[in-house]
């Protein structure tokens, strides 16, 4: 029996999901930048590399990034062979290994992450799957805190 299968199933799931996509966009776009507009102005596909971490930050910073993401991917991994995980934990840590490990693939091979979920009507930084991941990891995490704190 596998321990926490929650955990690995979903971190397997969405990896899978963020890398298809993103190869998805690095087939289908000609250039860094092109853009395809679902709804014109308010959501588009646009094919970005970010050399920085999320929302762009530290820019050109790839070569230390990718380690970061090694070294919490190799953590949860054996976070989750040891422990005994709630089921909530399951998802939050699973969901962000997806995208620790998204997103670290890209910086190992490319030294860049492949971004293209473009908000253009908040003018919010383009993104991808394994930064949701990562986010909706932190969303379980914060709601399995708070449950566990009113127990």
């Amino acid at each position: 029996m596998i321990k926490n299968k929650d955990f690995w199933i979903v971190a397997i799931i969405a990896l899978i999901l963020d890398q298809i996509t993103k190869y998805f966009v690095v087939i289908n776009f000609e250039n860094v930048g092109d853009t395809i507009p679902l709804w014109e102005g308010v959501f588009h596909l646009t094919y970005v590399q970010n050399t920085g971490a999320a929302f762009s930050f530290f820019q050109g910073g790839a070569g230390w990034l990718r380690w970061l993401s090694l070294v919490v991917s190799v953590g949860l991994m054996i976070f989750a062979w040891r422990e005994k995980l709630s089921q909530i934990e399951q998802l939050a840590y699973g969901f962000i290994l997806a995208g620790a490990l998204g997103n670290g693939i890209d910086r190992f091979f490319f030294g860049y992450v492949v971004d293209f979920f473009d908000f253009r009507l908040i003018n919010f930084p383009v993104f991808n799957i394994a930064d949701m991941c990562i986010n909706i990891g932190i969303i379980f995490l914060i709601y399995a805190t708070i449950k566990i704190s009113k127990i």
